[in-house]
């Protein structure tokens, strides 16, 4: 396929979560900001990707812009994932992680998107067999640091369908609280962000232990700090961790020395789907359980459910618990209490509101 447009766009959709938008990111949280990549093969074929945005959204189009689209305007595409390799390969001296990969990977969707628009097939016919047709998605819930108003957004969640939540919280009386309010059968995870010291993580990990924690998520930093992680397992919390590693490479490196219990790659940040499927066949060999980091309501999210599709060792996926003041895409209508359908039209299988785009766009 010869590509002969890219366009790309930030747009910012606020979204209520019924919190401060404090404790997580570096400044008040309350914006979606989706860079999305759109590409035009000769044919009028059009594909949409999500390149991951937050906070950094302006350097992500600006390295999609100056780097990737040279090397991509007017060029045959005959197989994206040895193309990604050769961009990465083209691009490393801007670095293996942060936006130069947010970039990647939101043009590599695009080109995933549309391949299999180009077949008039869902995405996922191009990805491998397809085992299922909806999937669990877990409430993953931002981080409210009150005991009293986290528990009653886990309420919230239950009384939505969601069956199994995630917190963000990082003091032991928050997580408590939660566990207190959805009782003791419901799977209850929380997401700390790096933001534990290594002492802290061993001497809560029992208190953890008896709250039946489902996992534990990214406790330390460095995210890529192999060996002590793997010093954290086998004590009754099962560690998770994968949303900041970059490339396979990580990935195997993290497996080979057991530094996890399940692996969490985001497909907007860690190379697109062409990594993810790479991923994908390591946790195969591995016999990894795979659940993925994708926040998102845009390309990100949809095809991170093509992706799921295809890969049974996918138990869940994660589905941002706010309420966003428009949609790029239909999403709670693919939802039916704590399941997700998997589109099955044509590429990514739902259309993008193009009438949210302009509505929402950041000049």
């Amino acid at each position: 396929m010869k590509i002969v447009r890219i366009d790309t766009t930030v747009v910012e959709i606020p979204f209520h979560d019924g919190g401060k938008g404090q404790g997580i990111t570096p400044t008040t949280w309350n914006t979606l900001e989706n860079v999305l990549i759109r590409l035009e093969d000769e044919y009028g074929h059009v594909g949409w990707g999500e390149a991951f945005g937050y906070f950094v959204a302006d350097a992500t189009k600006a390295l999609v812009d100056r780097l990737i689209a040279p090397l991509l305007l007017n060029q045959e595409i005959s197989d994206i994932a040895a193309w990604n390799r050769e961009l990465q390969l083209r691009l490393h001296l801007f670095g293996r992680y942060g936006v130069t990969m947010f970039a990647i990977s939101g043009v590599d969707i695009a080109l995933w998107d549309l391949a299999s628009q180009r077949q008039g097939v869902p995405l996922h016919r191009l990805l491998g067999q397809a085992t299922r047709e909806q999937i669990p998605a877990y409430a993953s819930l931002v981080r409210y640091a009150d005991d009293e108003v986290a528990p009653a957004i886990c309420e919230k969640a239950l009384g939505m369908g969601f069956t199994d939540i995630k917190l963000h919280e990082v003091t032991l009386k928050e997580i408590a609280a939660c566990r207190h309010i959805v009782g003791d059968d419901v799977p209850l995870a929380t997401d700390v962000n790096c933001s534990w010291r290594v002492s802290d993580a061993r001497d809560w990990l029992p208190a953890l232990r008896d709250m039946n924690l489902a996992w534990l998520e990214e406790p330390i930093f460095p995210p890529e700090d192999f060996a002590t992680l793997a010093s954290l397992r086998g004590q009754g919390v099962p560690l998770s961790a994968g949303e900041n590693w970059c490339t396979v490479m990580q990935f195997e490196q993290a497996l080979l020395t057991g530094a996890v219990d399940s692996i969490q790659p985001s497909v907007t940040k860690v190379g697109g789907i062409s990594e993810c499927l790479r991923i994908a066949e390591l946790a195969r060999e591995q016999n990894a359980v795979v659940l993925p980091h994708c926040p998102y309501f845009g390309p990100g999210l949809i095809a991170t459910l093509h992706l799921a599709a295809v890969q049974p060792w996918v138990p869940q996926v994660e589905y941002l618990f706010v309420e966003p003041a428009d949609w790029l895409y239909p999403v709670e209508s693919l939802r039916n209490g704590n399941q997700l359908q998997i589109p099955q039209g044509a590429g990514l299988g739902v259309d993008i509101d193009l009438q949210v785009i302009e509505r929402f766009r950041r000049n």
